[in-house]
């Protein structure tokens, strides 16, 4: 699904029962990662091959992105990280620079969005509305800046599979006719 979030000041990209896309794409392929490149490359967010990766995700969520998190770090993306999310990576192996939440020190995470020091930002919140208020601005900014950004657990882990993709072959293209084995 595509969202026009860019079109709409002040709206968050979190999505709720209310959101409504404004059309859908689709990428095929033998291969998921590949496929999911491919629907993000035609929804106007290409995933970055490597640069600076911010990650601020739940408690809840730690353990189910740290391999993604970690492959991104072997693979040599720099990694960027909330307070929790940074102690909780760093006690998995995983190589991250610790930054400060919205407007608890300086350059924050809004503020290294906003400088472009971030090339793909990972946010998961928790229900609680002091944790929704507080990664808004960090959601939009990406949005000004057109840095991808992910919500969800499984976005996250299909984006790291369309990142691999990307660095390790060619996408491609294919007709429907060739994918289906007809003439």
């Amino acid at each position: 699904a595509v969202f026009p979030f860019v079109k709409f000041p002040g709206v968050d990209v979190l999505l709720g029962p209310e959101m409504r896309s404004t059309g859908e794409v689709m990428g095929i392929d033998s291969d998921f990662g590949r496929a999911y490149a491919k629907a993000q490359i035609q929804a106007g967010s290409s995933l970055p091959t490597r640069g600076t990766v911010l990650v601020s995700v739940k408690e809840a969520d730690r353990d189910r992105v740290s391999d993604a998190l970690r492959e991104l770090a072997e693979s040599g993306s720099s990694l960027l990280a909330t307070p929790g999310t940074a102690a909780h990576l760093s006690r998995a192996g995983v190589s991250v620079e610790t930054v400060p939440k919205v407007g608890r020190g300086h350059p924050d995470v809004v503020q290294r969005i906003e400088a472009g020091d971030v090339d793909l930002v990972m946010n998961t919140v928790g229900s609680d509305p002091v944790s929704v208020r507080d990664s808004y601005s960090m959601r939009r900014a990406a949005i000004h800046r057109g840095v991808p950004y992910f919500t969800t657990v499984a976005a996250i882990r299909a984006a790291v599979g369309g990142i691999r993709a990307l660095r390790t072959a060619s996408i491609g293209v294919r007709s429907l006719q060739e994918i289906h084995g007809r003439p």
